[in-house]
């Protein structure tokens, strides 16, 4: 059975929602049938690369938030990741993930798709990385068990681009436009932070047929 999983990097309720999702996945008694492809999917594609800004700078633009509310709503995503045992720091900064996401393919053509997802998910939301610099990208590359020259060649050259525009149109397709989301077996589809049991019923219900 496949598990088709949409994410962002920068996302929290991705951050949150993939963990709660593996440790359903941990539990499933089929686990060793069960093969999870992560799709990208950028939350704001016109951020240009490169260019970081302070999270709570980018929350208080987009919902015209006071600053002191943007510490409130953060605070509340950081209280729920920590819930979770989740790393989470107001010390990072929102930029544009197109090559973070071209960096998870790298990382599924040499099977390592999960570790560099993960890696780049406590880089950015735990440590505060800035995912969107090669250089930290081949660093947080090579922590998950991939070749960081690799990496930097493969970001470099391009690699990957066509899939990560495969993923989003696939997306587009399906009528998917917040993440996470993710579709079980071709037909079921769970979409938020769900909480973990609600996972383990859709793997369930998706193994059932």
């Amino acid at each position: 059975m496949r598990v088709d999983f949409w994410s962002d990097i920068v996302c929290p309720w991705c951050y949150i929602g993939e963990h709660r999702f593996s440790r359903a996945l941990d539990g499933f008694e089929h686990r060793g049938e069960v093969e999870v492809v992560h799709r990208s999917f950028e939350l704001d594609p016109s951020i240009p690369p490169g260019r970081g800004t302070p999270i709570l700078e980018v929350l208080a633009a987009k919902y015209g938030l006071s600053p002191a509310e943007a510490e409130n709503a953060e605070a509340r995503v950081a209280a729920l990741a920590a819930a979770d045992g989740l790393g989470f720091t107001v010390d990072r900064k929102m930029g544009n993930t197109f090559d973070a996401h071209r960096l998870v393919h790298l990382g599924r053509e040499r099977g390592r798709q999960e570790q560099v997802l993960q890696r780049l998910f406590r880089g950015f939301f735990g440590e505060g990385q800035p995912i969107y610099e090669v250089d930290v990208l081949a660093g947080l590359a090579a922590d998950a068990g991939l070749d960081p020259a690799e990496a930097k060649q493969a970001l470099a050259d391009g690699s990957y681009s066509d899939a990560v525009r495969a993923d989003e149109s696939q997306a587009r397709a399906l009528g998917i436009t917040g993440v996470p989301f993710c579709v079980l077996d071709g037909k079921y589809a769970v979409s938020g932070a769900r909480p973990t049991e609600i996972y383990t019923a859709a793997l369930q219900r998706a193994w059932a047929g």
